[in-house]
């Protein structure tokens, strides 16, 4: 089993900047893909941002350019900088890890983007 600690979310004005941080557990599978997804009130969960094992990333189009995710193999953890937060970001954020042949998710961690 793999737990997930996410931290680093919380209040921010707009144009703000927030780094999401999530650390998996120690594990005797190798961690593959890592990723953060978001749910906004009233709406599905969507993708924000993901990377490989190596360093290919992938981004939905409304964070890119604002949104940087990365990873510390050694740390077993994945970051996401947000810079120039807007409103619309305003969601839940979910950490999630490819491990063995499971996905395990994070409890969530609540952004909020508001003046």
């Amino acid at each position: 089993q793999v737990q997930l600690v996410e931290s680093g979310g919380g209040l921010v004005q707009p144009g703000g900047s927030l780094r999401l941080s999530c650390a998996a557990s120690e594990t005797d599978f190798k961690i593959n893909y890592m990723g953060w997804y978001r749910r906004a009130p009233g709406k599905q969960r969507e993708l924000v941002a993901g990377i490989s094992s190596g360093t290919t990333t992938n981004y939905a189009d409304s964070v890119k350019g604002r949104f940087t995710i990365s990873r510390d193999n050694a740390k077993n953890t994945v970051y996401l900088q947000m810079n120039s937060l807007k409103r619309e970001d305003t969601a839940v954020y979910y950490c999630s890890v490819n491990a063995g042949l499971t996905t395990w998710w994070g409890q969530g961690t609540q952004v909020t983007v508001s003046s």
